[in-house]
């Protein structure tokens, strides 16, 4: 019975986690008008999901990590009702964030978890040191360094796009207005005629996409350029599949049943139905509500985001894809001077959040967790 309920827990988080994430890579994508949403979401599922699967080979570090031996005793970290209250806290924190809208991150979610689950088990033996050294420093740094990259490269990029004469496109609108003018008749009513007037308008970045105009290597770059900015957004996604999936999968590992692969596999599986599902209002936040993304930026910022979270991957440090993504956007938004200042804020109180929040869920689920099991 209890492993039943660990099963379910973890793919609620791990569907959770996709409803949250799965977008994140994609979302500059969308914001600036390089694809519509379908389409978005469909590159992030198949590269996402390609992260999972590579993630049974190259993530063994992180997968341990999250087991959460050496946060508690052993026996405590392989107990049922331990495992439970950390899926189960961090996914209802997750997709309460998801449904509200804001982009949360899974690995702080997950922190938290660790940490109310924890404390109820064993109090004021839990080894909170570990926690500083692994997990809150990464997740600490990660926003401000991705922040500071993706202002630093978008400044480098605009320099050489300008020294290469590459020039930005608008759009010229010409075509024709229809304009009602009532006009009297001799009996005293009013007769309404249709004229058509030319009109010529240059466009609102709304009503359309720039584009560049020139030529790299005897290609068209903004084709040059959306190729590279789709290649980038399934980099993001890639990496956010292969760093997300072992922290939910470790949560597993006791279940020698299952075997640490298909653990996975089933991880892959829910995150990517989980953002098929539910991805809309996190997709919204994160590519329209942040700031104006061009094809350059929504480029830069994953760049920066890619190649961060597979350093971390790498190296089994725990970085939120979250607080990557959205802290390239923070720092491109703060180079171009375009940023939602509130929209911002917003959203890094709900980071501030996430780590208490999913304290007391967990916490509260451990308790609820050891009653019904120990009878």
């Amino acid at each position: 019975m209890e492993v039943i309920f660990l099963i379910l827990a973890v793919i609620f988080l791990a569907y959770s986690n996709g409803a949250n994430d799965n977008f994140k890579g994609v979302a500059t994508l969308f914001g600036s008008g390089t694809t519509k949403y379908s389409h978005a979401i469909g590159w992030a599922t198949v590269t996402t999901f390609a992260g999972s699967l590579a993630a049974i080979f190259l993530a063994q570090t992180l997968l341990h990590r999250f087991s959460g031996k050496g946060l508690v005793p052993d026996v405590v970290a392989a107990s049922p009702e331990f495992l439970i209250a950390v899926a189960f806290g961090a996914a209802m924190t997750v997709i309460l964030a998801t449904i509200i809208g804001f982009p949360i991150s899974t690995t702080h979610a997950l922190t938290g978890a660790l940490l109310g689950a924890g404390f109820m088990a064993v109090g004021s033996d839990v080894n909170v040191a570990i926690l500083g050294k692994k997990f809150f420093l990464p997740l600490l740094l990660s926003p401000f360094i991705a922040a500071a990259l993706s202002a630093l490269l978008y400044v480098l990029f605009r320099m050489v796009r300008v020294r290469m004469k590459i020039k930005k496109e608008y759009c010229v609108c010409i075509g024709n207005t229809e304009k009602v003018i009532p006009i009297p008749e001799y009996d005293g009513i009013l007769s309404f005629r249709k004229y058509a007037t030319p009109e010529i308008k240059i466009a609102k970045n709304s009503e359309c996409r720039q584009r560049y105009v020139g030529q790299v290597l005897g290609i068209n770059c903004q084709k040059l350029l959306d190729g590279a900015h789709f290649l980038s957004a399934g980099m993001v996604s890639f990496a956010r599949g292969l760093n997300d999936t072992p922290k939910i999968g470790a949560l597993l590992l006791m279940f020698k049943g299952l075997g640490v692969s298909n653990g996975l596999f089933l991880v892959g599986v829910a995150i990517a139905i989980g953002g098929l599902l539910n991805a809309r209002k996190v997709a919204e936040t994160m590519s329209h509500k942040i700031t104006k993304l061009n094809h350059g930026q929504g480029f830069t910022a994953n760049l920066v985001t890619g190649f961060l979270v597979i350093f971390a991957s790498r190296w089994g440090l725990p970085v939120s894809t979250t607080h990557a993504s959205c802290g390239s956007i923070f720092g491109i938004s703060a180079a171009a001077q375009q940023g939602n200042t509130k929209m911002i804020k917003n959203i890094v109180l709900s980071w501030v959040l996430t780590l208490p929040v999913a304290t007391i869920l967990s916490g509260g689920t451990f308790l609820i967790a050891s009653s019904v099991f120990s009878k």
